[in-house]
């Protein structure tokens, strides 16, 4: 990742970003990040750059074991990650808001894991 406004994103592993968001409860169906950080880390991570592309394509995050579908929305503050009340029990985040790592898939892994949580429902 080169923006600027993803450094609070460093390379991990060879499927993940790992990254430093403070975690807070959200009343949304499903975990959020601030829209225009969700659109760039989609055009870095899904983008081919061939054509018009989608850039609101969600985003796999992974607090404690859990693994986050996250979408954007304008009202979550930056650096933050948005999660509905009873997926931060099931991730074990205690006392929120709270700063954590947050691991963040990269493109292969994302489609891998979205394509069998879709087989799942």
């Amino acid at each position: 990742m080169s923006h600027k406004e993803l450094s609070m994103f460093a390379p991990f592993s060879k499927a993940y970003y790992l990254g430093r968001l403070y975690v807070e409860p959200y009343d949304g169906e499903q975990a959020a990040i601030h829209q225009e950080h969700h659109e760039q880390v989609n055009e870095l991570l899904y983008a081919t750059g061939e054509g018009v592309e989608r850039l609101d394509l969600p985003l796999v995050m992974k607090v404690g074991r859990t693994h986050l579908s996250v979408t954007g929305d304008e009202t979550v503050p930056e650096r933050t990650l948005a999660v509905p009340g009873d997926v931060l029990d099931a991730a074990g985040v205690e006392n929120p808001p709270t700063l954590r790592e947050v691991l963040l898939a990269k493109g292969d892994v994302a489609e891998r894991i979205l394509g069998l949580q879709d087989a799942a429902v």
